[in-house]
């Protein structure tokens, strides 16, 4: 899988989260959550955020739980924007391949977490996955 993001320090152990059985998760996507705490492969900027694949989920393999990392300190690669050592990140699929971050937009309700390291467009950096919603509207 192309750019996934790498435990570096788990700080915390994964959640389960529910999945549909013929859904392939690799290990190391980026994936958001919808209702009823039901994770899919990231595919917006500023997704909800589900957490980080622990491990593979395969394609009608019979399960229907994945475990989610929903904090820890990660390596990732910034989007066509670039990261920000100290700025809040989020996903950046619109502009850059999927399970690539940026600096979060102002308003962003959706953060990734904290950025650990300044990179530019496809370079590999480490942050720290800290999920947080604000409702702005």
């Amino acid at each position: 899988m192309a750019d996934e993001h790498l435990l570096i320090v788990r700080t915390e152990n994964p959640i389960d989260f529910t999945v549909a059985d013929g859904t392939a998760i690799a290990k190391g996507a980026f994936c958001k959550m919808t209702t009823g705490r039901v994770a899919i492969l990231s595919a917006g900027d500023g997704d909800v955020v589900g957490g980080v694949c622990a491990r593979d989920k395969l394609a009608s393999d019979g399960r229907t739980q994945a475990a989610m990392f929903r904090g820890g300190i990660f390596s990732a690669v910034a989007g066509v924007a670039g990261v920000t050592v100290g700025l809040a990140i989020q996903t950046d699929t619109s502009t850059s391949s999927a399970n690539r971050l940026v600096n979060a937009d102002v308003n962003t309700e959706n953060i990734v977490g904290i950025c650990l390291e300044t990179a530019s467009n496809g370079v590999r950096f480490q942050y720290e996955l800290k999920p947080v919603a604000v409702n702005l509207a």
